[in-house]
């Protein structure tokens, strides 16, 4: 299952967050990381076997991280 998580950062964390983000790799879930322009400032796509292990990457490693201010969690449906 692939979900696109949405961050908001503190201001000058976003290289580092992405960063940190990017070394778990797919083997943690991180499909792909990127700073993008408007109301989030990082997307973060996440693939695991269902929605609670997505849970689990979020909330235990994503919005652990130094600088993270909150996330939204968008499940993919197709």
């Amino acid at each position: 299952m692939k979900a696109y998580v949405l961050l908001t950062v503190r201001v000058g964390t976003s290289p580092a967050i992405q960063d940190a983000i990017r070394s778990w790799g797919p083997e943690a879930g991180i499909i792909d990381c990127d700073a993008v322009a408007g109301t989030h400032d990082v997307v973060a796509v996440v693939d695991a076997a269902d929605p609670k292990a997505i849970g689990d990457i979020v909330m235990t490693r994503i919005q652990s991280l130094d600088g993270v201010l909150s996330t939204s969690t968008l499940l993919a449906i197709g």
